[in-house]
C-alpha cells in the first residue's frame, strides 16, 4: 500500500445545512479529486444546541455510506428509514442507509 504525501492544508469554513444547520465544512462538493474517495468533511463541533438541533430534512444516500466519528461529548442520530442511536466519545457509526453499524461496545 502507498501512502499519499500531504498536498496542502486545507482549513474548515463556516456553512449551513439542512434545516440551518451551523458546521464546518473542510472540502466537498466542486473539486475532491484530492479526496478521493471522500466526498464531503464536515466538523459539527459545536456547544450551542440551537445551531444543530433543526436537523437536516430527508434526503437519499444512494451508493454511500456516512460515518461519523465522535471525539466527545455524544450525538444522538436518526435517519428516515427510523433507525436511531447515541453515539459515544471514541465511537464510530456507519450507517450505509440498509444498515446502521457501531463499533464494538454500544447498546
Amino acid at each position: 500500500m502507498s501512502i499519499r504525501p500531504i498536498k496542502r492544508m486545507v482549513r474548515s469554513k463556516p456553512t449551513r445545512e439542512g434545516a440551518g444547520v451551523h458546521l464546518r465544512r473542510a472540502f466537498g462538493f466542486g473539486n475532491t479529486s484530492d479526496f478521493d474517495p471522500f466526498l464531503l468533511l464536515d466538523d459539527f463541533r459545536n456547544d450551542v444546541p440551537e445551531d444543530y438541533l433543526a436537523g437536516f430534512p430527508w434526503h437519499p444516500h444512494r451508493g454511500i455510506e456516512t460515518i461519523t466519528y465522535v471525539l466527545a461529548g455524544t450525538v444522538e442520530h436518526g435517519d428516515s428509514m427510523g433507525n436511531r442511536g447515541i453515539i459515544a466519545s471514541g465511537r464510530c457509526s456507519v450507517d450505509d442507509r440498509w444498515q446502521w453499524h457501531h463499533s464494538p461496545g454500544d447498546a
